[in-house]
C-alpha cells in the first residue's frame, strides 16, 4: 500500500510538471475580443511586451512605441500591448474604449490585448514569468517622474525595490527571437535605450 501511495505521488508530480509552462512560448493570453492567443505564434519574432494605461503621465509613450513599430516591424519586431488598471486606476475604460483612444490619439497599429492584472494573486501567468526572468532593477531617478515614483512607492512600502513586481504603467520586457526574456525597461528608461536594445536583438 505504501509503495502504491509513493507511485501515485510520483505520477501526480509528473503530471503537474508536464502541465506547467516551461518556456515563454507555452503561455497564452486573450486578445481584446477575448480570443486565446498563444505566444507560440510569435516564435521567431523579437517582442516588446508592455503594460499600458490611457490616463498616465507615461501615456505619450504610445507615440514612441508606434514610431518604433513603424521603423522595425518589417525587420521582425512585434509590440504586444496589455492594458492594466492596477496603477492609479489609470486604464479605466473597456477594451474597445482603450483601443479607440489609442488609435485616435496615437495611431497605434500594434496588437492590443485584453486588460489584465500584472501583480497579485490574479496576475497573468505570462507576466509572472516575465517578472521572474527579469527582476526590478530600479527607476532612473534622474527622470522627473522617476523621483516621484520612488518617493511615492517608498512611502507605501520602504522595501518595494526588493520585489520583482511591476511598479508602474509602461514597464517593458524585451523577448528575443528564440523566446528569452533579455531585458526589462522601467517606464523612466529613455526610449532611445529601448530602441538600441531592440535593434541589437534584430541584428541591425
Amino acid at each position: 500500500m505504501k509503495h502504491l501511495f509513493i507511485l501515485l505521488l510520483i505520477f501526480l508530480s509528473i503530471n503537474v510538471m508536464a502541465s506547467e509552462p516551461k518556456s515563454f512560448y507555452d503561455y497564452s493570453v486573450l486578445d481584446r475580443k477575448g480570443n486565446e492567443v498563444t505566444m507560440r505564434q510569435y516564435e521567431g519574432k523579437v517582442l516588446l511586451i508592455v503594460n499600458t494605461a490611457t490616463r498616465c503621465g507615461f501615456t505619450p509613450q504610445y507615440e514612441e512605441l508606434e514610431a518604433l513599430y513603424k521603423s522595425y516591424s518589417h525587420h521582425g519586431l512585434e509590440i504586444l500591448d496589455f492594458p492594466c488598471n492596477q496603477f492609479g486606476q489609470q486604464a479605466p475604460g473597456s477594451e474597445e474604449e482603450i483601443h479607440s483612444f489609442c488609435q485616435l490619439n496615437y495611431g497605434t497599429e500594434f496588437p492590443q490585448f485584453k486588460k489584465l492584472a500584472v501583480n497579485g494573486e490574479n496576475a497573468s501567468p505570462l507576466f509572472v514569468y516575465l517578472k521572474n526572468e527579469q527582476p526590478f532593477k530600479g527607476f532612473d531617478v534622474n527622470h522627473p517622474i522617476g523621483k516621484i515614483l520612488d518617493e511615492m512607492l517608498s512611502k507605501a512600502d520602504p522595501n518595494y525595490k526588493e520585489s520583482n513586481d511591476i511598479k508602474w504603467n509602461f514597464t517593458k520586457f524585451l523577448v528575443s527571437s528564440d523566446g528569452r526574456v533579455v531585458a526589462r525597461f522601467e517606464p523612466t528608461e529613455d526610449m532611445k535605450t529601448v530602441e538600441a536594445a531592440v535593434k541589437e536583438q534584430l541584428g541591425l
